[in-house]
């Protein structure tokens, strides 16, 4: 088929008055574009070089609207065939040309491609945790009326509970930082890019005590070269949960879609109401409804052996009581003051180390999906597990995992998991993960729950995707739309 169409491109170019010459006039420049464009379709981007060279001479200062769209066809073809530095050129030309004209839309979209070349889309974040540091570099991409992610790179830095030694240094949080930093700085992503932030964890709980929140922030700092780089210390609880929304559940699906995530110290998430999907991504604050529980593994870790002295029976008998009755308290007053806007929304987006734990044991072969379902039979099994054969969870076998790629992204995150979570903690997920769905699931029509893989990153991608968003909307608001 593709030989056919060129054969009839051939032939038409072949018809074209002046053949293998410069076009004389705007009608026939506009012949040599056009065919040019489509050459590109094909794989023939050499072709259209060629082609876009012979119309320049007749749109050149003489039609500032073919020019531009010239350049940009130029720019395209270089693209194509790795000619960055060309590519470059000729796309900037463009850019140019239609801030010029004021075709807004053009000019952006022109800018966006631009900014893939040049990597000027990609962006890094460091959340300080309670108990870790969360590096995430990504890349944004434009994709239906919205951005979205397209995560390169994200780790956890373990580090022991953010507290002062005795010498107040903080060291191993300025080690986990550096750390981050230093993985940052390969991407050579610049300073305005970069997202560091103390998480709602961090800040309630060094609120107590304003000396060592300053402390805190005042040794981290000393690790960032020439205070580049500030730390935002101002993160909530409900702005960490709408954050983590817009960065872990894309916009295209808000109207139908929650978020819940499940963490050390918290379990947050939220939803925006249907209008929201429809608003400025500066607006949508108004149409989101926040959940956020102080309630999280740790947490109820400590809740159910402060002492750290009971047996194993004992506590997950002690386990069962706690999280009953934090989910007849706590969690059935907060779900009631969602409202039925989060009854509405079918479908839950689900993050978080205890999701991650349950898939990964669960289903290595699905260790490169990037939404799995999660039943409430797979909530049983889990929590099942746990409490009876611990060893055999944090085990899966992996021999039916035939494909190599899939096999060593299960293993990492096994490896990284039995880690993370001791046998106690992974009791204590397991039933709270178990009593949410339940809670969830009290309307007429069952919940549909999604884990969302890399959704522990949301909070920074929320952060980016809601500024370069609220960019391009208020740049698109003020400008002129016409773009012929």
């Amino acid at each position: 088929m593709k030989n056919v169409l060129m054969l009839l491109l051939t032939l038409c170019a072949a018809q074209m008055p002046g053949h293998a010459q410069n076009a004389k006039n705007l009608t026939q420049a506009i012949q040599y574009i056009k065919l040019a464009n489509t050459l590109r379709e094909v794989d023939k981007s050499q072709e259209s070089i060629s082609l876009l060279q012979r119309a320049m001479p007749a749109v050149k200062s003489k039609n500032l609207y073919w020019e531009a769209i010239t350049n940009e066809l130029m720019g395209l073809s270089f693209k194509d065939i790795k000619d960055t530095t060309s590519a470059l050129r000729y796309l900037e030309l463009a850019r140019s040309q239609y801030a010029k004209l004021k075709y807004v839309a053009s000019g952006w979209a022109v800018n966006e491609v631009i900014r893939d070349i040049s990597s000027k889309n990609v962006y890094a974040g460091i959340q300080v945790g309670a108990a870790g540091v969360k590096v995430a570099i990504f890349k944004t991409r434009y994709e239906s009326d919205f951005y979205e992610k397209d995560i390169r790179s994200s780790f956890t830095i373990p580090t022991e509970v953010l507290v002062a030694d005795a010498s107040k240094s903080f060291k191993g949080g300025q080690d986990a930082l550096r750390i981050g930093l230093d993985s940052i700085r390969r991407y050579n992503i610049p300073n305005e890019r970069i997202f560091i932030v103390f998480n709602s964890d961090v800040n309630e709980g060094l609120t107590r005590s304003p000396e060592s929140k300053l402390a805190l922030y005042r040794q981290l700092m000393r690790v960032i070269p020439n205070g580049a780089v500030q730390i935002d210390t101002t993160l909530t609880p409900t702005r960490e949960a709408q954050l983590f929304t817009v960065g872990a559940i894309p916009r295209k699906v808000w109207p139908t879609t929650s978020a819940l995530n499940i963490g050390s110290a918290n379990t947050m998430g939220g939803y925006f109401d249907k209008e929201a999907s429809r608003k400025d991504i500066n607006q949508v604050d108004k149409g989101f409804h926040a959940l956020a529980l102080p309630v999280g593994v740790n947490t109820l870790v400590n809740q159910i052996d402060s002492k750290r002295s009971l047996g194993m029976d004992a506590y997950k008998r002690e386990a069962q009581r706690v999280v009953d009755n934090l989910a007849n308290t706590d969690l059935k007053a907060r779900l009631k003051e969602a409202g039925a806007g989060l009854q509405n929304h079918q479908t839950v987006g689900v993050g978080g180390d205890v999701a991650l734990a349950l898939v990964t044991y669960l289903y290595p072969d699905r260790s490169n999906v990037a939404a799995v379902a999660i039943t409430t039979e797979d909530v049983e099994r889990f929590k099942r597990l746990a409490l009876t054969d611990y060893k055999a969870l944090i085990q899966p076998d992996l021999a039916d995992v035939t494909n190599p790629d899939v096999r060593s992204k299960a293993e990492k995150d096994v490896i990284a998991l039995q880690s993370q979570f001791n046998e106690k903690q992974l009791i204590a997920g397991a039933l709270w993960l178990e009593a949410i769905m339940k809670a969830y699931n009290t309307g007429s029509e069952p919940k549909r729950f999604v884990f969302v893989r890399n959704s522990d990153i949301g909070w920074v991608t929320g952060k980016f995707l809601e500024t370069i968003s609220g960019e391009y909307e208020s740049t698109i608001a003020k400008g002129n739309l016409y773009t012929r």
